[in-house]
Formats: structure tokens, C-alpha cells, sequence
């Protein structure tokens, strides 16, 4: 059971609250449907129930708050809007990288394309998908953790007929199954087919809180619609047929004067009538109108002594003409399992439910609990989901094959003259460059880790951010680190190919220094890709990160050089040694070698202006990402 209690949103401006004490339940196996016109509230509703908005209330989720579920993914399933995906990512490749961060297998995912229908479009590009389909990509996104709840925002809209009938089939059949389906509509004929109990609101406050049947009966009346270029004629004489007959009949003439609607009558009288007067009829249609959906003219045939049939006193089955409860269980008193009668108040529903009842304030009355906006929730498995954010699209491998095609380019013509330090042809950097091909290229991904988080907030869709998890930051900090120690190693693996195919194996000669050369140049990629992953956290844009990686040799490097040196420098030769003799622990000789050349790539002026701009790049972060408490 979901139950949401004194719901209120936050005022903006002096402005009344989007929502204002909206309580109601949306019981278990049943589909309830949130009907509101456009801007009454409904979807500052759902955010307010799932702590998108910060407001007053709150909403429990089988007698839970959202923030109290260990696992939201498989308690509540989301559907607001289109799906927040890169629009080359794949439908499949986007569900596996969901799985990963809701925790659940990829096998999960062909699973439910085939339940969407979407299992020979796996392989189709997010922004290739027509509307209909992307709104079935979503509903599977909505489902992968398999929740209990799911909350929809305006499923059908924009949909044909035969999709919405197929989505509402796909919920109807989530609530058989004793699931919770709660969404939003603005069409009272669509809650009355599709949902076993409306809940109506308008400003934002509770309007009506009925099972289908009842909200049918007193909200929908069933009319006949005619369009005739006689309409005052066909209008005057049902009137007067309808009194002679003494029936309740109500005749509205709309906006246009060629159509009529006619309540309390069929269409086989209607044409019977026009017949017998010789009145063209073009239209003659059976439909649903709305309570107070009449037009500016209404003609009421009533004989004496017979009420007219009004929206408050018509009777009858449900006007759409289906089961009322075919989308909620009923129990044994006819109202739905949830046990709402229609005229129960939302202060009697929260204070029949078993969840705790709201502080009191000193005042006297009730203030429900505030709403705060907390941070998004990191993916259950991060390094998993980053992989799968990496290179789920085309773009990481067209990065790296650039990379390898310029550096070999550029490895080839700097070995031509011969002058060229052999380290500077593997690694493909003239002195023309600020930077080698790989290492810019490693700074660009790793801008691309965050900037394209932020694009396409596929984690936090609601919020339209990115989760600020420790988690989740490691897991972009080790798989970018990777990726840039592959690019090292592809580039001088090229670079050496390209020269002896075209020069011979002569050229090619490990140097003496090799291991110092290659903590270099594993260190200059890998700080490149960390300066534009952190820097695109901090700015939360792609550019920023790209920028933060040419400062370093553009910026940092001629700062550091600039910076006197002090006249009575010492030497730190020995300091691994003597760093062995204070730890406890033993580790091999062999490690000195390497943390020394560590020490001598770290005083270099690049390595040094490099680990400077890391350093702040991680405050920065730190600063503007984790200000509250700590979250893994």
C-alpha cells in the first residue's frame, strides 16, 4: 500500500503551494489514477512523494519512507518523462547499464524487452526510437529492479490508442500481481477505463477520493453527439418530443452551432426524430462527457414534476461501459482492498493507517513532517556501471582510435630527422604539442566520465544531476586510470610498429631508464584523464574538464617554472629506504626503484604543475560535492 500524508509543497515567491494537504491511498492490486487538469498539481505530487521537492508531508511505501528503503530500485519503479539516455547508447546497453546500478543481472534486461515489446529493437539507438517505443523503454527502466509501486507521470501521453491500451494492460496486469500503480492523467474518460480508483484534485488540494464506479456515476455521464446544419431546429424538436414523452432529456448546443450534445437520449431516437422531421444528420455518436462539460446554450426538456437528470443523480453502470473494478480487487464490501470509501477525509485515511501520525505543533494543529531533498542514491554495483557507461557507446572507441592513428602518424615524422629523443617519438610528443595525443585524449574520457553524467542524468532522471557518492567517484577514478593506462600502452605499442615497419627494428632499443620512463608516462595519463574527470565533477560540464587538462602545460607548467628555488636545496636520495626503516611492514627492495622514479616524475615540472592541479581539483570537489555528511 502506498499512503501519502499532507502532502505540501514549498511557496515560491508568495505564491500559493503547486500542493497543498493532499492525503490519499493508493491501495495494493489496484490501479489508481491521479486525475487533475494540466497544472493542478499532479506532478508536484509524485515529486513530493518520492523527495524530488522539498515541501511538508510524507509518503509511505508499505509503511516505509523512501529514504528509509535500503533499496529503492525494487520498492518503487519511476516513470516521469522520457528516458534521460545517450542518444547513441543502445535500448539494450542502456537497461544493462541500469541493471548495474540498480544491483540486479543484465540478463535482466532482455527480459524485460520482451515483456515491452521491444526484443528485436535492442539493438536501435535511443534517439532512433519513436515515441511510442522510448515511452516503452521507459516503463522497462521504470521495472528492472522488479518494485513493488510504480508511479507514472502522464504514461499515454502523446501515445495512440492502441499503445496507451497496451501500457495500461502491462499496469493492470502489475497490480494482479499485488503491485501498487499510481498515475497521473488529465482525462476523466481514460481514469474511468483504465484505473479501479480515481483520486481527483484541483489546486492542488483533494477534490474526490472514489473507487471507478462511483467516480463514473458522478463524474461521467453518458451523451449523444450530433452535428447537423440544423441544430437549433433538431434541438427545438427533441426538446419538445422529450416533454410531450415527459423524459429527462438535455440538449447543449457547443461552441460550434452545427453540434449538439444531447444527454439522457440514444442515438437511434435522435435519428429517429431527425428522420421524421427531414433534418440532415452528418454526425450521430455515442460518447462521454464530463461533469460541467457544456457549452454556452442548453436547452433542458423536463415535462412537470420530473427532475432533470443531472451529473449528481444519474444512474446506471459504469459509463465506459467496462468492468468498474477490472483494475482493482475488490473486497467483500465492494470498495477496493485498500478500504477507502468515497467519502472518507485524508485525516481519517492517515489515522486509520498503521504508519506513524505527523508531529504536533505547539499551536495546536498538525504539521505534517518537512520533505528535504536528499541526494541521489550511487549505483549498487559502481565500477559494473561505469564500465557499461564507458563503452556502451561508440564514442570511448572512436577516442581511443584516434589516439592510436595520430600517434603513430606523428611517431613516424618525428623519427624521420633523427633528432628526437627516442622516448618523445614512442610517445608521440613534439615540442610543438602542449600535450601527447594520448594524454589529451585520456583527459578528454575523462571529462566524458562526468560531463556526459550531467547531459544525460540517467541515475538521478528526477533531479536532472548526478549522485555525490564516494562510491561512485572511486569507481570513476579506477576505471578512468585504466582506461588511460591502456591508451599508454596501445599508443607506444603502435608508435614502435609504425617505426619499424617503416624504418626497421634498428631504431627501436629499450633505454637504460625505462622503468623511470614508464612511471611517466603512466603517470601523465592517468593525472590527464583525473584532471578532467574531477574537473567535469566540479563544473559539471564536459568543456570544463577538457580546459582543466590543457592548463596544466599551458598554465601550471610555466607557474612552476617561474617559482624561484631555494639557494640550499637538499637531496631526498635514500628517503624509500628510510621510509622502510620506520614502517612496521617489509616490502621488497624493488619497491624503491619504483617509488623513487615516482619521486623524480613528481618533481619534474609537468609532474609537479600535474599533481598541483590534482590537488586542487580534489578539494574543489570535496568542497562543492560532499559538504554534508560523507555518503559511500
Amino acid at each position: 500500500m502506498l499512503q501519502a500524508i499532507g502532502l505540501t509543497s514549498a511557496r515560491h515567491r508568495g505564491l500559493p503551494p503547486a500542493v497543498d494537504d493532499l492525503t490519499f491511498e493508493a491501495g495494493s492490486g489496484c490501479v489508481t489514477a491521479l486525475l487533475g487538469a494540466p497544472g493542478s498539481g499532479k506532478t508536484a505530487a509524485l515529486r513530493l512523494m518520492l523527495e524530488l521537492d522539498a515541501g511538508r508531508g510524507i509518503t509511505y511505501f508499505r509503511g516505509r519512507a523512501l529514504h528509509r528503503v535500503a533499496h529503492p530500485a525494487r520498492e518503487v519503479g519511476v516513470l516521469l518523462g522520457d528516458v534521460p539516455g545517450h542518444p547513441v547508447r543502445t535500448a539494450r546497453g542502456q537497461l544493462r547499464m541500469l541493471c548495474a546500478a540498480a544491483g540486479v543481472p543484465a540478463s535482466r534486461a532482455d527480459e524485460l524487452l520482451d515483456t515491452v515489446g521491444l526484443a528485436g529493437l535492442g539493438d536501435q539507438r535511443i534517439a532512433s526510437l519513436s515515441h511510442g517505443m522510448d515511452r516503452r523503454l521507459a516503463l522497462a527502466c521504470a521495472l528492472l529492479g522488479d518494485p513493488h509501486a510504480l508511479i507514472l507521470d502522464e504514461p499515454t501521453e502523446g501515445l495512440a490508442a492502441r499503445e496507451a491500451d497496451w501500457l495500461h494492460g502491462v499496469l493492470r496486469s502489475h497490480a494482479a500481481r499485488g503491485g501498487v500503480v499510481l498515475y497521473t492523467t488529465s482525462d476523466p474518460k481514460e481514469a474511468a477505463r483504465s484505473a479501479g480508483h480515481v483520486v481527483s484534485i484541483d489546486g492542488g488540494r483533494l477534490v474526490a477520493d472514489q473507487d471507478v464506479a462511483d467516480f463514473a456515476r458522478t463524474r461521467l455521464r453518458p451523451r449523444v453527439a450530433v452535428r447537423t446544419p440544423h441544430a437549433a431546429r433538431l434541438a427545438a424538436v427533441v426538446s419538445r418530443e422529450a416533454r410531450a414523452a415527459r423524459r429527462s432529456v438535455e440538449v447543449v448546443t457547443e461552441a460550434s452551432s452545427s453540434r449538439l450534445s444531447v444527454y439522457g437520449s440514444t442515438c437511434a431516437e435522435i435519428g429517429d426524430t431527425a428522420f421524421r422531421h427531414g433534418l440532415p444528420v452528418h454526425q450521430l455518436a455515442d460518447e462521454i462527457g464530463e461533469v460541467g462539460d457544456t457549452g454556452p446554450v442548453a436547452a433542458r426538456a423536463a415535462p412537470e414534476g420530473v427532475t432533470p437528470a443531472t451529473s449528481t443523480d444519474t444512474t446506471g453502470t459504469d459509463a465506459t461501459g467496462t468492468d468498474a473494478t477490472s483494475a482493482c480487487a475488490t473486497g467483500a464490501d465492494g470498495t477496493g482492498d485498500h478500504g477507502v470509501k468515497a467519502d472518507e477525509t485524508g485525516a481519517e485515511r492517515a489515522g486509520a493507517a498503521a504508519a506513524p501520525r505527523p508531529a504536533v505543533c505547539a499551536d495546536g494543529p498538525e504539521l505534517p513532517p518537512p520533505i528535504r531533498r536528499r541526494p541521489a542514491r550511487g549505483p549498487l554495483r559502481p565500477v559494473r556501471y561505469e564500465l557499461r557507461r564507458l563503452f556502451g557507446v561508440r564514442t570511448t572507441t572512436l577516442i581511443m582510435a584516434v589516439a592510436l592513428v595520430a600517434s603513430a602518424g606523428i611517431s613516424v615524422l618525428l623519427a624521420r630527422n633523427g633528432s628526437t629523443p627516442l622516448p618523445n617519438v614512442l610517445a608521440a610528443w613534439p615540442s610543438l604539442l602542449p600535450l601527447p595525443p594520448a594524454a589529451l585524449c585520456a583527459g578528454l574520457l575523462g571529462a566524458l566520465s562526468f560531463g556526459d553524467e550531467f547531459r544525460y542524468p540517467a541515475l538521478a532522471a528526477g533531479r536532472g544531476t548526478v549522485p555525490r557518492r564516494l562510491g561512485l567517484l572511486l569507481a570513476k577514478l579506477t576505471v578512468s586510470a585504466g582506461v588511460a593506462l591502456l591508451l599508454a600502452l596501445l599508443v607506444v605499442l603502435a608508435s614502435a610498429m609504425s617505426l619499424r615497419l617503416v624504418y626497421g627494428g634498428d631504431l627501436i632499443r629499450i633505454p637504460p631508464n625505462a622503468m623511470s620512463l614508464a612511471v611517466s608516462w603512466s603517470g601523465l595519463t592517468v593525472g590527464c584523464a583525473w584532471a578532467g574527470l574531477l574537473a567535469a565533477g566540479v563544473f559539471r560540464v564536459t568543456a570544463a574538464g577538457v580546459a582543466a587538462v590543457l592548463a596544466v602545460p599551458v598554465l601550471m607548467v610555466p607557474l612552476v617554472q617561474w617559482m624561484p628555488k631555494a639557494p640550499t636545496a637538499r637531496s631526498m636520495s635514500g628517503l624509500p629506504a628510510r621510509l622502510r626503516d620506520l614502517a612496521w611492514l617489509r616490502w621488497p627492495h624493488e619497491t624503491d626503484r619504483w617509488a623513487l622514479a615516482a619521486m623524480r616524475v613528481v618533481a619534474h615540472p609537468v609532474g609537479t604543475a600535474l599533481t598541483l592541479s590534482l590537488s586542487v581539483l580534489i578539494c574543489a570537489y570535496l568542497f562543492t560535492s560532499l559538504r554534508g555528511r560523507v555518503r559511500w
